[in-house]
């Protein structure tokens, strides 16, 4: 028997990508898409080394990843919202969409992310 699909209504889930110069400000971040129930769920992952050029040279820094799910009816308000609140000139958005997962959790960020009435 195949598994139960996602809610005909639930729209797409995506998983969006971000990076913050700091813990503090990560968790700033992520606490405040949940609260706006712009994202279902955030996970803030270790420190890493990122490696990019910037204004015609080779810069280095340690950032801190997000990992953020929210749904293609969110994603407006989620970027606007991370915009207002990154440090950076140009921050890292990118939204990759979700084409299979585990329908019960995909129907859960459908839910979580839906707006409060």
């Amino acid at each position: 028997m195949p598994a139960p699909s996602p809610a005909a209504d639930a729209p797409p889930t995506l998983l969006v990508l971000t990076n913050l110069p700091d813990a503090g400000q990560a968790q700033a971040l992520a606490a405040a898409l949940v609260e706006a129930r712009l994202a279902a769920c955030v996970n803030i992952l270790a420190p890493c080394t990122s490696v990019y050029r910037w204004n015609a040279a080779v810069e280095t820094a340690t950032e801190v990843p997000l990992l953020i799910k929210t749904t293609t009816v969110r994603y407006a308000a989620l970027e606007a919202a991370i915009r207002a609140r990154h440090p950076y000139e140009l921050p890292e958005i990118v939204a990759v969409p979700v084409t299979q997962g585990l329908p019960g959790y995909l129907d859960w960020v459908a839910a979580e992310t839906a707006a409060a009435d």
